[in-house]
């Protein structure tokens, strides 16, 4: 069983930055490919990243590719979605997602069991 907690969502302006964080609990966290999805308002949940358990390969879409990183502290339990350069069209509120098992192809949200509440990312023009 895993509990995923984010924080650090946030008003920011075009052009700025954000760091979201993810605790995990849970003795295994280190088993766990971690990704990051999204969902604006009337649109269906998007992949964002996806890490994989030793934190050694990444996956990201175009639309985030080079202005997100995503990274994960498997000693604290912690994964992190750094975004830079924010669009208004990054909107929406972010969650965290974990499964065990390898990042190879895990970028659908069907892929994932556990989940966060979400925290609410704004990005104004």
């Amino acid at each position: 069983q895993v509990q995923l907690v984010e924080n650090g969502g946030g008003l920011v302006q075009a052009g700025g930055s954000l760091r979201l964080s993810c605790a995990a609990s849970g003795r295994t966290f280190s088993l766990y490919t971690v990704a990051w999805f999204r969902q604006a308002p009337g649109k269906q949940r998007e992949f964002v990243a996806a890490i994989s358990p030793t934190g050694l390969n990444t996956n990201y879409p175009e639309a985030v590719k080079d202005r997100f990183t995503i990274s994960r502290d498997n000693a604290k339990n912690m994964g992190f979605l750094q975004m830079s350069s924010l669009k208004p069209e990054d909107t929406a509120v972010y969650y965290c997602a974990a499964d065990r098992g390898s990042l190879y192809r895990r970028d659908s949200e069907t892929q994932y069991y556990y989940w966060g509440q979400g925290t609410q990312v704004s990005v104004s023009s």
